[in-house]
């Protein structure tokens, strides 16, 4: 029995970038483009209507932007899949879409690993651009300053764990943290695989973003 394609959903307000987008993913095996929108409004409407395996973004659009829009839709749709592809890498608009729960941020010139990141997101992963990578060991920093809005001791979290999720996020090796808290290495990957359990979070970069979410 063949597998069903995956429904993609594309919002952008430039009708000529949604048409090349429509080209390259319907090119891949797998993915079926079912609906295009043209605002944040739009999105919202197409999401509830069509029920895709996951929607492409951009986020600055006329009537309602990106992030409002994908706010909206994860209020109604708590497991909705959501990547952001567009041209700014803003600091508060990556803040703000981690905030959200968006599975990812693109930027438009990545295309090409455009149908991998997809993949992937589908596949339950987070994706960034290679830019908005470089942008996050700064966000953390950012944010370690911050009060958190997350309370640990519900989750059992350690005094010394939290010290753990701290250096992950400021974008610190395991040896790196070894180091600065007078550890050895395998402590560090202990420390780290119990973190991951107690938050139910798959690998470090998730906990960083969940480290950002929680302390802005």
């Amino acid at each position: 029995m063949p597998v069903e394609d995956k429904k993609i959903l594309l919002v952008d307000d430039d009708e000529l970038i949604t048409m090349s987008l429509e080209m390259i993913i319907n090119a891949e095996e797998g993915f079926n483009v079912v609906g295009k929108g043209g605002s944040g409004r739009e999105g919202i409407d197409l999401y509830d209507k069509l029920s895709p395996d996951l929607l492409l973004m951009d986020i600055r659009m006329a009537d309602m932007n990106g992030l409002e829009a994908a706010e909206e839709i994860l209020k109604r749709h708590k497991d909705a899949v959501i990547l952001f592809l567009t041209t700014f890498s803003d600091d508060e608009y990556i803040v703000k879409a981690l905030k959200l729960g968006v599975r990812g941020y693109l930027l438009k010139q990545d295309y090409k690993s455009l149908p991998a990141a997809i993949k992937a997101a589908l596949n339950g992963q987070s994706v960034f651009g290679g830019a908005v990578v470089d942008k996050l060991p700064a966000l953390m920093n950012k944010a370690s300053s911050s009060e958190s809005e997350f309370d640990y001791e519900s989750k059992d979290i350690t005094e010394k764990e939290f010290e753990v999720i701290q250096l992950v996020a400021e974008g610190y090796s395991n040896k790196e943290i070894a180091g600065k808290l007078f550890l050895s290495e395998g402590t560090v990957r202990n420390y780290l695989s119990t973190i991951l359990e107690k938050l139910e979070l798959r690998d470090r970069t998730q906990l960083a973003i969940f480290y950002l979410k929680n302390h802005q």
